[in-house]
């Protein structure tokens, strides 16, 4: 009766072993296929992935004042731009600050520009209304008082170097430091006896510009300062007797004197067709 026990425990222990090789080589084979119902979560599949936070791109935050700055319109203004011009220098005073000699004299700015000005400024002045032996008018003033351009024209020629002796007396050098401007009217105006002279031939100049200072150079030495005032045609250079004075000036002074325009134009174009360009010298020659 045991033997048969033994049999069926043998093919018990020989299916168990068959059973288990049968396990393993499933295992072996592939991977297990999971049952048909329920669900089963993979570990991996379960696995929770982090999610990516990309930061929002933002534009930082303007001051209110720099936002109403970037953002406002830009308006016009209702007041007007005003531009000023640079103020120019006073034209310097002969013996107050004045320029060098042989410097120049800045032109002056205002209401004389363009107009007749009274030949001497600053200082007391006096004159008559004849001359000796040709038309011209001495005006008496003291010694250092400022001269200026009696009117707006060009320099045309000037002497710089006082070269009068009594001894020749030549009628050339007899206007010692002197100078003459042809006006933008056609009229030559002549000074001469200066004791300074600032200005250059060929030089632009306007009326009531600095040009020197009254002294008793040339024929007037030892005599009293004035400054020697003729009118005239332009001619062409050396004419010197031509050149100090062909019309009588003192009544255009006069005018000049107090505020007038009176000008020498008519008269000296009547002289001018009378006497012809170069007439000969009658005195002083």
């Amino acid at each position: 009766m045991r033997r048969p026990l033994l049999l069926t425990s043998s093919t018990a222990v020989i299916a168990l072993v068959l059973s288990g090789c049968g396990s393993a080589a499933s295992r072996v084979a592939g991977p297990a296929v999971p049952p048909t119902s329920g669900t089963t979560t993979s570990p991996t599949a379960a696995a929770t992935t982090p999610a990516v936070t990309t930061p929002a791109l933002t534009t930082p935050a303007l001051p209110v004042a720099t936002r109403a700055a970037a953002t406002a319109k830009p308006t016009r203004s209702s007041a007007p731009v005003t531009t000023r011009r640079p103020t120019a220098s006073p034209s310097p005073r002969v013996g107050a600050g004045a320029p060098p000699a042989g410097g120049s004299a800045a032109p002056p700015t205002g209401a004389s520009a363009g107009r007749h000005t009274f030949p001497i400024t600053g200082c007391t002045a006096s004159y008559g209304r004849s001359h000796h032996d040709y038309p011209a008018t001495d005006i008496f003033a003291a010694r250092g008082c400022t001269v200026v351009a009696p009117v707006t024209g060009r320099v045309d020629e000037v002497s710089t170097v006082d070269r009068w002796s009594s001894l020749s007396n030549l009628g050339a050098d007899r206007g010692g430091l002197s100078f003459s401007i042809v006006g933008d009217d056609g009229v030559r105006y002549y000074g001469s006896h200066l004791s300074r002279l600032l200005v250059r031939a060929g030089q632009r100049v306007v009326a009531g510009q600095v040009l020197g200072a009254v002294g008793n150079t040339g024929s007037a030495r030892g005599t009293a300062t004035h400054l020697h005032f003729g009118l005239s045609w332009p001619t062409r250079a050396g004419v010197w007797w031509v050149r100090r004075g062909e019309v009588y000036p003192w009544s255009y002074l006069d005018s000049w004197r107090a505020g007038g325009g009176a000008s020498p134009v008519a008269a000296v174009a009547a002289a001018h067709r009378r006497l012809r360009d170069v007439p000969p010298c009658r005195a002083d020659c």
